[in-house]
């Protein structure tokens, strides 16, 4: 007789790869979406003709998709396609100037020449450290559990000898003396939910991260990834269930027994795999008190990452000058950083991520228009914007800008429009105040120090995604699943897993 399912809350790419990664272990699972379609972040908009990513979508480390599928005998490429991107991204300044951040070295090399000769040596420092970091950072602890104050302790020799208790600007800046290459080269951590003057050098590593496997875009959008995994999962026997979002996660003697869902339903289990935000679970799902350790006022502690607009627009016409990925940075970096981080104030100006996919896929769009979403890092919820009322005022402002500045015609052109506000994170997408990435990555917010991987108030609870240990990105949500499997037990009755549906093609 079968033993109940593991029930895996939410279907982000860090729900759907420990959906994965369980069943290859012979788990029963069932993956509960509040959600009208999968992906939770990385949900797809449908409109007028026009497919808009709603939330990641720089793929880097793909290879760790690979692994889920080769976890059950699939290969990957036959499910979805990754295209390499270049530039990675293009960062321009206000006075026009800009930078292709690329993969190759020599090309890199000659660009921070171009700004400061001086540099370039620098940079080869830089990188070669970033390189270490990375070799500990990332290939010795992204998939490592950190439930005791011990594992912590373990690792802070290193932290120190590689002088990770900097700030990433802190630690560029030793090697870097032009300003505008320090932004080209602190930004990163923005794509964590970081903020580069905050956030602890260890996430220079993604910056090696980035040169040792390249910048990808998935044919079809981020959302085709979401297809090609629940495809998968349909095929080796696991459900996804969409519009059942959960309640309740029901505890008894300590131990998560079953969840209820909006429709009053309940569903026993062997455990929870949540890859809804830690803070949303605690607070609003397990009751106070079956909670010893993370309690309201101790969840209400923690330092939460910034806030997103997100704008989507379809255009008549096209930009072929236009990279897949643009930073646009704003006249003022550390002040507005602190606007949005420390003062939780909409700024009059702003720094902008211009993602223009149909440089790639111009399936995305109909034929001859172009498919746009522009990003604005704002505040949270705690910054008490009504977004309601000024939303649409700063989409406009923001196209206005643009139509000014980098993608000339535009606002003549614009056929179809939407946009998405930190309410919108903080109501469907359930995540804390509106955080758009969890915790915000500082050093007392990493490893040990974030939501652990094994909930310490309740058996049979765990946690993937960006809020629990490593962090957010691509790459650290589908190392959470990873470090899963160190930290929960194997079913105690095997479900076999069906063996592929077809020939697929010999690894290369």
């Amino acid at each position: 007789m079968r033993s109940d399912p593991v029930i895996v809350i939410g279907s982000g790419l860090g729900g759907l790869a420990a959906a994965i990664r369980l069943r290859a272990r012979g788990h029963q699972v069932l993956v509960l979406e509040g959600m009208d379609q999968p992906g939770g972040r990385a949900a797809v908009f449908k409109q007028d003709g026009f497919s808009f990513d709603a939330g990641p979508t720089v793929v880097t480390a793909s290879y760790l998709f690979d692994e889920l599928f080769a976890l059950v005998g699939r290969d990957r490429r036959d499910y979805v396609e990754f295209i390499p991107v270049d530039p990675f991204y293009r960062v321009v300044f206000p006075d026009g100037e800009r930078f292709d951040y690329v993969g190759d070295e020599d090309r890199l090399l000659a660009q921070i020449a171009a700004f400061n000769p001086r540099d370039v040596d620098g940079y080869r420092k830089l990188a070669d450290h970033a390189r270490r970091i990375f070799d500990v950072g990332y290939t010795q602890l992204v998939d490592k559990p950190f439930d005791r104050f011990t594992d912590m302790l373990k690792i802070v020799p290193d932290l120190v000898r590689l002088g990770c208790w900097r700030s990433v600007y802190s630690w560029v800046s030793q090697y870097i003396a032009d300003e505008r290459l320090r932004q080209v080269f602190t930004f990163q951590p923005l794509l964590i939910g970081g903020n580069p003057f905050r956030a602890p050098a260890i996430y220079a590593l993604i910056h090696w991260l980035e040169r040792k496997w390249g910048v990808e875009f998935a044919k079809g959008g981020t959302t085709a990834i979401v297809g090609a995994m629940v495809r998968l999962l349909a095929e080796i026997g696991v459900e996804v269930r969409c519009n059942s979002p959960v309640t309740e996660i029901e505890v008894e003697a300590g131990r998560a027994v079953a969840v209820r869902t909006g429709d009053g339903a309940r569903i026993a289990c062997s455990a929870v795999v949540s890859n809804a935000d830690p803070a949303f679970v605690y607070t609003r799902l397990v009751a106070a008190r079956h909670r010893r350790w993370n309690r309201d006022f101790v969840v209400e502690q923690r330092k939460l990452s910034m806030g997103l607009f997100v704008g989507y627009f379809g255009a008549r016409g096209t930009w072929p000058q236009l990279a897949h990925h643009t930073i646009i940075l704003g006249r003022r970096y550390r002040e507005l950083l602190e606007d949005i981080f420390e003062r939780k104030i909409l700024a009059d100006d702003f720094s902008l991520y211009l993602h223009a996919p149909t440089r790639s896929d111009p399936s995305l769009a109909p034929p001859g228009h172009e498919n746009f979403y522009v990003l604005s890092p704002v505040p949270n919820t705690l910054g008490k914007i009504d977004w309601e009322a000024i939303g649409e005022r700063y989409f406009a402002t923001i196209l206005d800008f643009l139509d000014a500045e980098h993608v000339p015609g535009l606002k003549d052109s614009i056929v179809t429009r939407r946009h998405i506000t930190p309410q919108y994170f903080e109501t469907t997408l359930r995540s804390h105040r509106g955080a758009a990435f969890g915790p915000e990555p500082l050093l007392h917010q990493s490893a040990f120090f974030r939501y652990h991987n094994r909930s310490e108030d309740v058996a049979g609870l765990y946690f993937v995604g960006a809020g629990t240990h490593p962090g957010a990105g691509m790459p650290g949500v589908l190392s959470s699943a990873k470090v899963l499997e160190r930290v929960m037990p194997g079913p105690q009755q095997r479900v076999p897993v069906p063996g592929p549906t077809r020939v697929t093609r010999a690894a290369s």
